[in-house]
């Protein structure tokens, strides 16, 4: 059977912190830098976790790289990067050398990070039942919701084939969603999001009914078509993924010409901007 891994964005407080759930070993590992910039509010988390790294070794000779160990997650500017990442264990072992206050409520949400996750593991309806839970408090509708998690699955399906023909890197997977975009939307991702007017955030988080419906049958199309044709590495799975592409793109303009309505948007779910009242010149402030 093959061993799957999962990366994830878990807030404490408000503040990101990136997670790795390891399947195989069936524990969570967590950014460090992440973790320190919450408890220190430092400017420079990396120059603290280095100089942190001395003072352990001098104070207590523990080497606490060797205990710790390095994943690629996904950095500030959305490319994957190597970072140092610590299990539960050595993330309390290393909290011990840092002063703040805040601690022991780390350590209690860590707590409740991996009791949640094991009630995940014995009942997979609540992983899902806490999606729809963060979704309806971002006011998503429970149609949008459903289709939301429906392609969420259809795409973990696609990627999973990827992963048994041969794709591995996550460049390789980004190339080849990239492809199946393209082909169906007429937009590349960035594309897609500098329409939305989004950044970091994830696309699908603010698309449309309708754009999540085509990127299904897109991903469906091609996983099936994959199939099919057997295709092997990512050449053979981006011409596949052409084929699913244009089986949505077809559908696509089909229902735009029949209602002269764009399925393509720029709507979003960002919250709106902050309006400041403007200061008349003339007026005198109190």
């Amino acid at each position: 059977m093959k061993v799957k891994s999962a990366a994830e964005i878990k807030l404490f407080e408000q503040q990101k912190v990136r997670t790795h759930w390891d399947v195989k070993e069936e524990k969570w590992y967590f950014s460090i830098i992440d973790v320190i910039a919450i408890l220190t509010d430092s400017v420079n988390p990396r120059d603290y976790w280095f100089r942190m790294k001395v003072r352990v070794k001098t104070e207590d000779g523990l080497e606490l790289s060797t205990i710790c160990r390095q994943l690629k997650m996904k950095a500030t500017d959305g490319k994957m990067r190597e970072t140092d990442v610590a299990d539960t264990q050595v993330l309390l072992r290393s909290i011990q050398s840092i002063p703040s206050p805040k601690a022991e409520p780390f350590k209690q949400w860590l707590a409740k990070v991996g009791y949640e996750r094991m009630q995940e593991i014995a009942d997979p309806e609540q992983s899902l039942g806490r999606a729809r839970e963060n979704w309806q408090k971002h006011g998503r509708s429970d149609k949008w919701i459903q289709q939301r998690m429906s392609g969420q699955e259809t795409r973990n399906k696609l990627t999973d084939y990827w992963k048994e023909s041969g794709v591995e890197k996550s460049d390789e997977f980004t190339f080849l969603t990239n492809i199946i975009h393209t082909e169906w939307a007429g937009l590349s991702v960035k594309q897609h999001k500098n329409l939305k007017g989004l950044k970091s955030q994830n696309l699908r988080d603010h698309m449309s009914e309708a754009e999540l419906i085509f990127t299904a049958l897109a991903e469906l199309s091609t996983r099936q078509i994959a199939e099919t044709e057997n295709a092997k590495g990512v050449k053979q799975n981006a011409t596949a993924g052409k084929k699913g592409g244009k089986i949505a793109k077809d559908a696509r303009l089909a229902l735009e010409n029949k209602t002269g309505k764009k399925v393509i948007t720029g709507e979003n779910f960002l919250p709106p901007a902050k309006k400041f009242p403007k200061i008349n010149p003339g007026t005198k402030k109190k």
